[in-house]
C-alpha cells in the first residue's frame, strides 16, 4: 500500500522537465549526468536495489535422453547432428546458423564461431567422438556445393526462427514439460561443467560470455544443485 509520502511525491516526469531546465545550461553529456545522479543518491542516501538473477531453467539428464531419443528415432541425420552440436558446443542458435563448413577445424576437434552480437571469434571444441559424424556431415554439405554447414534447400543458411521451432516439435514428441530449447541446452552444458568443476576462466574461452559474472549464475545453480542432492541423500543417513 502506498504511503501518503509516497502520494505526495512529484510525478516523474514533471520533475524530470523541471531538473532539464536547471541542467540545460551545463550542457549535460552522459558522464556528467552519470556522476551527479551519483552524488545525488549519496547526499539522499539512496541505495541502489540489485535484483538477483533468476536461475535458469535446466533440463534434467533423462529430458536430454529422451529428446535424443526423439530425434535419432525420426533418422534425421541432419536434425541430429545439429542437437548435438548445440549439446557439445553450447553455442547460440544465432552463431550455429552462421558457421561455414571451412569454420570446422576437424583436425583439432574445435569450431570457429562467430558472436552473433559483435562478430567477434572464438573456438569452441567438441569431443573427439562426434568428430566422424561431424566429419562426414561436412563433407556431404561440401559436395552440394554448400557453404554454411547447415543450409536449406535453398543454398541459404537456416532460419534461426525455424530452428527453434524444429526443437519445439521435438520437445513435443518427446513429452518434455518445458520444451528444450537451443538456449536450455546452452544452459545444460554451462551447468553441467561448474557442476563438474570447471573454472570460469577456462569455460569463458569457448562460452562467449564477456566477464565472470555472467557465468555466477551458473555457480549458484550448481550450488543449489548440490543442496538438494545432499537433502535427498541425507534422507537415508543411519542417524
Amino acid at each position: 500500500m502506498s504511503t501518503s509520502f509516497e502520494m505526495r511525491r512529484t510525478p516523474v516526469r514533471q520533475l524530470a522537465v523541471k531538473i532539464a531546465g536547471i541542467l540545460r545550461k551545463e550542457n549535460p553529456d552522459y558522464d556528467y549526468l552519470s556522476e551527479l545522479f551519483r552524488h545525488l543518491r549519496t547526499e539522499l542516501d539512496v541505495r541502489v536495489s540489485r535484483k538477483s538473477k533468476k536461475l535458469p531453467f535446466v533440463p534434467s539428464d533423462d529430458e536430454i535422453m529422451a529428446l535424443h531419443e526423439t530425434i535419432w528415432k525420426t533418422k534425421n541425420v541432419r536434425n541430429l547432428i545439429i542437437f548435438k552440436t548445440f549439446l557439445y558446443t553450447g553455442i547460440r542458435v544465432g552463431e550455429l546458423v552462421r558457421i561455414r563448413i571451412d569454420d570446422v577445424d576437424l583436425d583439432h576437434c574445435r569450431i570457429r564461431v562467430r558472436n552473433e552480437r559483435d562478430d567477434r571469434e572464438r573456438f569452441v571444441p567438441y569431443p573427439e567422438q562426434f568428430g566422424l559424424a561431424l566429419a562426414v556431415h561436412a563433407k556431404a554439405m561440401r559436395k552440394d556445393g554448400a557453404e554454411f554447414l547447415f543450409e536449406s534447400n535453398r543454398k541459404k543458411p537456416y532460419a534461426e526462427r525455424g530452428v527453434r521451432r524444429v526443437f519445439e516439435t521435438y520437445s513435443e514428441k518427446a513429452g518434455i514439460k518445458h520444451p528444450i530449447s537451443p538456449g536450455k541446452l546452452r544452459h545444460f552444458l554451462l551447468a553441467w561443467m561448474k557442476k563438474h568443476g570447471v573454472e570460469d576462466a577456462r569455460l569463458m574461452t569457448y562460452s562467449g560470455h564477456a566477464g565472470k559474472q555472467s557465468l555466477d549464475i551458473y555457480s549458484k545453480w550448481a550450488k543449489q544443485q548440490a543442496k538438494e542432492e545432499y537433502d535427498d541423500v541425507i534422507k537415508t543417513f543411519p542417524l
